[in-house]
């Protein structure tokens, strides 16, 4: 009796070392990097809230409507920031009973809200554009060249600090963000060039404005249609790209006692990563020896792939190809 109480507990004790070993830590989503994101989309929001307001006064006082279209344009920036923002905070929940894994959809979600507004934003300029083309009017006032080259600069210079913060967290809405960023700061060299060209040519020219207007409504069109096709393609588990299956795959492979993969599934939630892999070992091992080496591929996977915040593995027993 005194034997098979001493084997239970050496059990207990292996299942708990087990388990310490494997069992891969979650990483929390609202890590110092979440927090950085959502107070550059907070920066983003102020800035682009006293651009909407500096554009929309200088394009009606200088009666320059490129200048009024990219108030407009302006305007979706700050209610994208504000979805941006709104999407990073449920994304940085960390996973409970309702939502097992975790909240990370809803980056994509918010980028392909991003996307649509942007759409929707080029078609009410186009449209806004095209009937200006049509009416007469006067030219532009020089001073809406100056707001446009005060506009530039700091919708540039806060898009490459978003679009670099979207590389080292890998979020496809802070990429998104980055990307409405700098469709600003396009549309507003359109509306320099058109104002300058209306301005320079005089008398005939002032459509030229107008035109410039509609060429950065294309411009906003396609942004957000790519913007679109991004988050799209998060929300339907597309495959990740090679470098990250490969590092996955040699991790695994790199592990004592596997001695083959197959089936490997990656999918993307937010900034994070989900592996699916079958694993073919020993079929001698016992159930217990394979459930250990299941656990340090585990470990080896996640020490390559941080982001890699759940892996599930399906032992199997080696098969060798038959000789032909």
């Amino acid at each position: 009796m005194r034997k098979i109480t001493e084997d239970a507990k050496g059990d207990a004790r292996r299942v708990c070392r087990y388990l310490c070993f494997a069992m891969p830590s979650r990483t929390p989503a609202s890590s110092p990097g979440a927090k950085d994101t959502q107070r550059l989309a907070q920066i983003g929001l102020v800035v682009n809230a006293l651009l909407t307001v500096l554009k929309l006064v200088a394009g009606i006082l200088g009666n320059a409507y490129a200048l009024v279209a990219d108030a407009i344009e302006s305007g979706t920036d700050m209610f994208g920031s504000l979805v941006v923002w709104s999407g990073l905070r449920i994304a940085s929940r960390d996973p409970d009973d309702r939502y097992p894994f975790g909240y990370g959809r809803a980056e994509p979600i918010a980028a392909a809200t991003v996307g649509a507004i942007m759409l929707g934003a080029a078609i009410a300029i186009a449209i806004a554009a095209v009937r200006e083309i049509r009416i007469p009017h006067h030219a532009p006032a020089p001073f809406t060249l100056a707001v446009l080259a005060v506009v530039i600069v700091v919708k540039e210079v806060l898009a490459k600090r978003v679009l670099k913060a979207s590389v080292e967290s890998g979020s496809v809405v802070v990429h998104a963000d980055a990307w409405h960023h700098r469709a600003d700061a396009i549309t507003s060299g359109a509306a320099f060039i058109g104002i300058s060209i209306a301005l320079i040519g005089g008398p005939g020219w002032e459509p030229a404005d107008d035109w410039a207007a509609l060429v950065a409504a294309c411009i906003i069109c396609i942004n957000g249609g790519l913007l679109l096709r991004t988050a799209a393609r998060d929300l339907m588990d597309r495959a990740p790209a090679s470098p990250l299956l490969d590092a996955v795959s040699e991790a695994a492979r790199g592990t004592s006692g596997v001695l083959a993969i197959e089936k490997l599934k990656i999918r993307k939630s937010g900034t994070q990563h989900y592996v699916d892999l079958h694993v073919q070992a020993d079929p001698m091992l016992s159930l217990q020896d394979a459930h250990v080496l299941s656990g340090r591929v585990k470990s080896a996977i996640r020490a390559r792939v941080p982001s890699a915040v759940g892996v599930l593995i399906h032992m199997e027993p080696f098969e060798p190809e038959p000789k032909r």
